[in-house]
């Protein structure tokens, strides 16, 4: 009795045990088919649009008093892309006025521009035959604007109009490579709309800066025994000549190998560290983010010959406070060119801030030591005259 019920207990114990080992073999597959399933999910963000909707997100300004536009306004006569963002509308007005001709800033200013916007109000625009306002108008029409003075008086026209928007008397403006060409000249023709000028990558000398940016490649290409690039450079020989105006073919050829030694972002064989970064730009469409460099294509070979032949060294004093950030290793619009031109400069007040770890482009190389300058180096103009949020 006693040895029958045993084998029956054994029996059904040995059942549960099977029962329960079929169980954890279904189990254990249940979770390997899951695993693969998931396994075979794209990763998050699984494309383009959902990557910018995060950045837009995590940008969103939601203050009370803050501000976030991106509008056509008509300016010049043609309507033109503009944004405005930040956190108080009582801080003071920054107006970036990108280079290139034609390399815009707003789709990289997520980047680089979101900690400014705690500090000042920040205006920019895509400039006429730039970015998005390029694929608003048509490029038969804009094509014969396309001169020095147009542009100046273009952004003499976005300076009156955010001043008017904002309603502030005063402004920073602060301009970017061909952008300090043009704002250098507003600081020049309207002293007194402006707190201070801004100038990063600042043109002063074309072809001087060409020469040098000439040498810098052809020395670089020699040091590194670049057969290829000394020949490239060779051909277009005696470049940056007094008195002669550069064929566009020509800057591109000592744009190339400029970059590719790190005269435009330093440590880089070139700037698509910096060019990429509109990839991800919510303020663009797939469709426009597609075309964002056809108005550079379209606009370089009127407007940049032009410029980098302009000689600005006489100027020579300036009624408003002067402030110049300067990549280090700057060969595009070559730093020591500007640094030279600061030292024989008369304002009421002039800093030079030395990026040491950049090329042309500061504010996406350096984005914390850029913001930092801002605040102790600019905004402390608009705190005396008692422009900023409390």
């Amino acid at each position: 009795m006693k040895g029958g019920w045993t084998k029956k207990h054994q029996r059904h114990a040995d059942r549960v045990k099977a029962v329960r080992a079929i169980s954890a073999v279904l189990m254990l597959l249940a979770f390997f088919v899951n695993y693969a399933a998931q396994a075979q999910e794209p990763a998050k963000p699984a494309s383009r649009a959902e990557a910018t909707a995060i950045i837009a997100n995590a940008r969103r300004i939601l203050a009370p008093n803050g501000v976030e536009r991106l509008e056509k306004v008509r300016i010049g006569g043609i309507e033109q892309w503009v944004s405005i963002r930040g956190l108080d509308r009582r801080n003071p007005v920054l107006l970036l006025i990108h280079g290139g001709p034609g390399y815009v800033s707003i789709p990289m200013s997520w980047w680089f521009s979101r900690g400014w916007e705690e500090y000042f109000t920040v205006v920019q625009w895509d400039q006429r035959a730039a970015g998005k306002t390029y694929l608003l108008n048509d490029p038969s029409k804009i094509a014969p604007t396309l001169t020095p003075e147009r542009m100046i008086a273009d952004a003499e026209e976005m300076a009156a109009w955010a001043r008017k928007q904002l309603g502030k008397d005063k402004i920073f403006v602060l301009g970017h490579s061909f952008g300090s060409f043009l704002g250098l000249q507003l600081a020049e023709r309207h002293p007194e709309w402006l707190y201070a000028y801004i100038g990063v990558g600042q043109l002063i000398d074309g072809p001087e800066s060409e020469r040098r940016g000439w040498h810098f490649a052809m020395d670089s290409a020699r040091r590194e025994g670049n057969a290829g690039a000394i020949r490239a450079l060779e051909a277009i020989a005696p470049y940056g000549d007094a008195g002669r105006t550069i064929p566009i073919k020509d800057i591109y050829a000592e744009r190339k190998w400029v970059s590719y030694y790190g005269g435009v972002m330093a440590y880089r064989h070139d700037n698509s560290a910096d060019s990429a970064l509109a990839e991800l730009s919510p303020d663009y469409s797939d469709q426009e983010i597609g075309h964002i460099w056809d108005g550079n294509k379209f606009a370089t070979p009127y407007l940049l010959p032009e410029v980098v032949a302009l000689n600005l060294t006489k100027t020579t004093k300036l009624a408003v406070p002067l402030i110049l950030f300067e990549g280090r290793q700057d060969r595009t619009v070559n730093s020591d060119v500007a640094s030279a031109w600061f030292d024989t400069v008369e304002t009421p007040l002039k800093k030079l801030v030395w990026f040491e770890h950049s090329g042309h482009m500061p504010m996406t190389e350096e984005p914390g030591k850029f913001l930092l300058s801002l605040v102790l180096d600019a905004r402390p103009i608009a705190e005396k005259a008692g422009d900023v949020a409390p």
